[in-house]
């Protein structure tokens, strides 16, 4: 599963490597907003494209890509990151062998400096509630990650498009969640400051580490939870 907007330099060779992970590969690429020609690259290159014209939001297109997958394990990957097939392999082959159901990123971000990210907090504080203090700061927020098929049932596609509620009903849930390789993908992630002027991806991702705790909260107590409390951006500040 790829998720494009605007990737036309990288697009082609994510799907090159990602097609010499495993000989039954299916490249999904959902593109949307993309003004650049990403599409027609994806197509020529032999992935199946699935195309909106407008953006659709955030990690959005994960979901949309596992809802027409239809292989036994789904590789969550971006279409802007060039991550040899070498690299993701182990990941695929972790939920085959079923290692786990889940496959993470051993990468937990920068933890080392003065002034820590409030996305690396976040990422912690989650998994310290879901009582899995050794995931440290790993999460279905990174890429790249693989789940199979029982996960994606268990989880339920609607909640890919907010990752860390994704990762915490695979916990809560019982799934077996681990990562499997380190891939430092903050040097990889290229800065979007035209976008992130707009969308600030650091409010967003701290509001959906709320709705996954909330998530966790109605489980617990056996209530509806609040469901537009976190959403509300000036309670990640």
């Amino acid at each position: 599963m790829v998720p494009v907007m605007n990737e036309r330099r990288t697009i082609g060779r994510v799907i090159r490597e990602a097609q010499r992970i495993h000989e039954s590969t299916e490249v999904i690429v959902v593109v949307n907003g993309s003004t650049d020609g990403s599409a027609a690259i994806a197509r020529r290159s032999g992935a199946r494209v699935i195309e909106y014209a407008e953006p659709l939001g955030h990690d959005v297109g994960r979901s949309i890509g596992a809802s027409s997958a239809n292989g036994r394990v789904l590789l969550f990957i971006d279409g802007d990151m060039i991550i040899p097939a070498g690299a993701l392999k182990p990941f695929v082959q972790a939920v085959l062998s079923g290692e786990t159901d889940v496959a993470l990123n051993n990468y937990s971000g920068p933890t080392n400096k003065p002034v820590v990210h409030s996305v690396v907090l976040a990422k912690h504080a989650l998994n310290a509630l879901l009582n899995r203090p050794d995931l440290n700061g790993t999460s279905m927020t990174a890429v790249p990650h693989a789940i199979s098929r029982k996960a994606l049932e268990t989880i339920g596609v609607d909640a890919l498009s907010v990752p860390p509620l994704a990762h915490a009903k695979a916990v809560q849930l019982g799934l077996r969640v681990a990562p499997v390789r380190r891939i430092n993908v903050g040097k990889l992630n290229l800065p979007r400051v035209g976008r992130e002027r707009t969308n600030p991806l650091e409010l967003l991702i701290v509001g959906d580490h709320l709705e996954a705790i909330d998530w966790m909260i109605s489980q617990n107590s056996g209530s509806e939870g609040s469901a537009d409390w976190p959403r509300k951006q000036d309670m990640t500040r």
